[in-house]
């Protein structure tokens, strides 16, 4: 399976913490029920600080208000992306909002491993400082299996770690259905 992902680029800043990306005011929602899991969406980086959203202007919201979806595809962050508490609630909101990849210089172990349980979103792990090479709206295009981001807007391309050990997981849909396909749960 050869993983191609084009769109725009939404970009944030160090240390962005899951409290960012889904306050728990937010949590009360139901992720089981399609109803109200699309408010993951709808409130997807909202707790990201004025200033750190959508940089380098740091004030464009990932998601419009009163809307369910993004215009962004990746999501560019940079140092510790994902830390704070271990809620799964922050990929899910991540890719609930529509996007379908991030790409950070590295991220806490938890958020990581939720992105890849879940099968919510592509964790890639950048070897350039991203965030201050790729602005919010950029047009960007993530090859997955090549471990290449490319800016379309600016012609210049990075090399990106490989998934590795965890692509299967990803590519199965998550743990769960991964662990089904290989029968080690039952259907």
């Amino acid at each position: 399976m050869h993983t191609m992902i084009t769109g725009k680029a939404y970009v944030l800043g160090d240390d962005i913490d899951t409290d960012q990306i889904i306050p728990a005011e937010y949590l009360a929602h139901d992720p089981s029920d399609p109803e109200e899991r699309k408010y993951f969406g709808m409130y997807a980086n909202i707790g990201v600080p004025e200033g750190q959203r959508g940089l380098p202007d740091g004030h464009t919201r990932f998601v419009p208000e009163g809307e369910f979806k993004t215009e962004y595809a990746i999501v560019i962050g940079g140092k510790n992306f994902g830390c704070g508490s271990s809620r799964e609630h922050a990929p899910l909101a991540i890719a609930e909002a529509g996007a379908k990849a991030v790409v950070a210089e590295f991220y806490a172990r938890i958020f990581f491993r939720n992105c890849v349980n879940g099968g919510y979103l592509l964790p890639m792990e950048s070897t350039t400082r991203l965030i201050e090479e790729v602005r919010t709206g950029d047009e960007c295009e993530l090859d997955v299996e090549a471990g290449v981001l490319k800016n379309i807007t600016t012609g210049k391309t990075y090399e990106l770690k490989k998934l590795g050990d965890v692509q299967p997981i990803i590519e199965a849909g998550g743990v769960f259905a991964y662990a089904r396909q290989h029968g080690m749960l039952s259907q």
